[in-house]
């Protein structure tokens, strides 16, 4: 059942790092591969590309577009009110990230930089609960032993009255060590939407994939890149594999001794699937992965030199306040000698 559990998060990470969309299919029922890039034509795009081979390529499959080339706008006069919205997921994460990517790009002439800061943007505004949920790892970790001793004690006994009980120990635990079991949900709810709605908007904008960044082309897929000659693009793949890994080591070392082999197991599988998803990534998603990932990274370490002052701050007024207790006691002490 673990190892179920662990395949299953597994490929949830990867379906989140190619980003799930509605791909434009053949007459043999296949997807459909703009050749010069590899990248898999969407049929829900935002607005109209301007290269026109890619133009006509889509003219040819006009009716399977959700909305029509002819009733698209350009990505220059994009608005998130543009289009018919055909859900609330769209309204709110999809459009509103994909007209901030394409204002930002038009803006610095560069889609490749837009997509990197605003994906930058969204870590910061996550900063706070990422801090939290960092925070409450550290005090699991320390509520660990204590679990674990709990466990041990409630091992042979599957009584109501026992249940109880052990539920109501973990509680008493929890409250010791300040920890909330319910905080390391809320930043994955926030963090998955916004996640997948970017990758979901830099899917659906042509214009995206049709610029470069330091001679990439942002719709180019590595396999591609690399078919082509270019392998500046197996760089791309060992800087996604490498973020990755040292964004999740941080969460890896915070896992409980017990569980730290099955925590290694699934980031070895993860890693693996990553790799092999990593060959179709267009260059503009993977642009995002790695430097939101690398962010991450930094944001780890910054975290834990902010919560270390915390805690000394804390130690130091403690020490103030034990100081003045005692120097309070040895005057009352002088005082009834």
């Amino acid at each position: 059942m673990k190892k179920f559990k662990t395949l299953l998060l597994a490929l949830i990470v990867v379906v989140l790092v190619t980003g799930c969309g509605s791909a434009i299919k053949n007459k043999d029922k296949k997807v459909e591969i703009y050749k010069p890039t590899g990248q898999t034509l969407q049929n829900n795009i935002l607005c109209k590309p301007t290269k026109k081979d890619l133009i006509e390529l889509y003219n040819k499959y006009d009716k399977q577009l959700k909305v029509s080339m002819k009733k698209l706008p350009e990505c220059k006069n994009f608005k998130i009110n543009s289009n018919k919205t055909r859900s609330l997921w769209e309204f709110i994460f999809v459009k509103p990230l994909a007209y901030l990517i394409l204002k930002l790009g038009y803006a610095i002439k560069n889609f490749g930089l837009s997509v990197m800061i605003v994906g930058i943007l969204i870590r910061i505004i996550l900063l706070p609960f990422s801090k939290k949920s960092q925070l409450q790892s550290q005090n699991l970790q320390k509520a660990t032993p204590e679990i674990q001793r709990l466990e041990i004690k409630y091992k042979d006994k599957t009584d109501s009255a026992s249940m109880m009980a052990k539920s109501q120990e973990t509680m008493m635990i929890y409250k010791k060590y300040g920890v909330n079991p319910m905080s390391g949900c809320l930043l994955a709810f926030i963090q998955l939407p916004l996640f997948f709605g970017f990758l979901q908007a830099i899917n659906r904008v042509p214009a995206i994939f049709e610029g470069k960044f330091l001679g990439l082309s942002l719709g180019m897929t590595p396999s591609t890149g690399i078919s082509k000659g270019n392998y500046f693009y197996i760089i791309l793949i060992v800087l996604v594999l490498l973020t990755t890994y040292y964004s999740f080591k941080k969460t890896l070392n915070q896992t409980a001794t017990a569980q730290q082999g099955q925590s290694k197991s699934m980031l070895i599988i993860m890693l693996v699937m990553i790799f092999v998803a990593s060959f179709s990534l267009p260059t503009a998603i993977a642009l995002y992965w790695i430097v939101t990932n690398a962010f991450i990274v930094v944001q780890n370490y910054l975290i834990d030199l902010s919560i270390k002052n915390d805690e000394k701050k804390g130690n130091k007024k403690e020490n103030k306040s034990t100081k003045k207790v005692s120097i309070k006691e040895k005057v009352e002490k002088r005082r009834g000698n």
